[in-house]
C-alpha cells in the first residue's frame, strides 16, 4: 500500500505495509520509553510512526526477489567479454547491532548465451543489501543470483564498507575498511581476477 503526499509540486510516494506499522510504532514507542526519553515531549510525538516508516523502506529488500529483477530483463545475447557495474552504492544494516553499514560493489560477469540490462544488476545489489546483513552473506548472494539466473562463463563481487558498528561502538575505528570477494567460473583464474581488479580500480579520464 502506498501514500501519497503533495509538496508544492513535489510528490513524495511511500510504501509499507499497514498491517505491521502499528505494531511497529508501538514497539518503538515503548523503546524510546525504556531507554529514559519522554514520549510526550513535542520532538518525539511522531519519532515512533517515522521509525516504523523508516525501518520498513531499510528493509525492503525481503519483499523482492533478485533472480527475477535479473529475469524480468534477460536478453539472448552473443557476447563473451567482461561486463562490469561498479561503485554501486550499499547502505545497510548490520545483523548483529541494527547499525549501518556503508560502502560500495563492484559487479562483474563474463556471459555465456544472456545478458541482463545494467540497472538490474544494481537492483540486485539493492535487494540484498535492504535486508539485515553481515557483509560476507551480502557478497556471496549477489555473486550467486547473478550465477544462477544467467549461467555465465563466471561472476565477480567485491564489495568495500565502512561500519558503524565498528565506528561508533566497541573497537570505535573511525576509518577502517572491510572488503569481501567472490568469485565463481572464470574468475577463479588468476589472470582474469587480475583484469578485473585492475578495472574497478581505475578511473575514466
Amino acid at each position: 500500500m502506498s501514500a501519497q503526499k503533495e509538496i508544492i509540486g513535489y510528490e513524495k510516494i511511500e510504501v509499507f505495509a499497514p498491517d505491521k506499522l502499528d505494531q511497529l510504532k508501538y514497539h518503538y514507542k515503548e523503546i524510546l520509553g525504556l531507554i529514559g526519553e519522554d514520549i510526550t515531549r513535542e520532538g518525539l510525538i511522531d519519532t515512533p510512526l517515522r521509525v516504523a516508516k523508516a525501518i520498513q523502506f531499510l528493509t525492503q529488500g525481503y519483499d523482492h526477489n533478485p533472480e527475477e529483477i535479473l529475469k524480468s530483463a534477460k536478453f539472448k545475447e552473443d557476447y563473451r567479454e567482461m561486463v562490469i557495474v561498479k561503485d554501486i552504492e550499499i547502505f545497510s544494516m548490520c545483523e548483529h547491532h541494527m547499525i549501518p553499514f556503508i560502502g560500495k560493489a563492484h559487479v562483474a560477469y563474463i556471459p555465456d548465451g544472456y545478458i541482463t540490462g545494467l540497472s538490474k544488476i544494481a537492483r540486485v545489489v539493492e535487494a540484498f543489501a535492504r535486508r539485515l546483513q553481515v557483509q560476507e552473506r551480502l557478497t556471496t548472494q549477489i555473486k550467486d543470483a547473478i550465477q544462477n539466473t544467467l549461467n555465465p562463463l563466471g561472476v565477480a563481487v567485491v564489495i568495500e564498507a565502512k561500519h558503524l558498528c565498528m565506528a561508533m561502538r566497541g573497537i570505535q575505528k573511525q576509518n577502517s575498511v572491510t572488503t569481501t570477494s567472490d568469485f565463481t567460473g572464470a574468475f577463479k583464474r588468476p589472470e582474469t581476477r587480475a583484469e578485473f581488479i585492475s578495472l574497478i580500480s581505475s578511473k575514466l579520464s
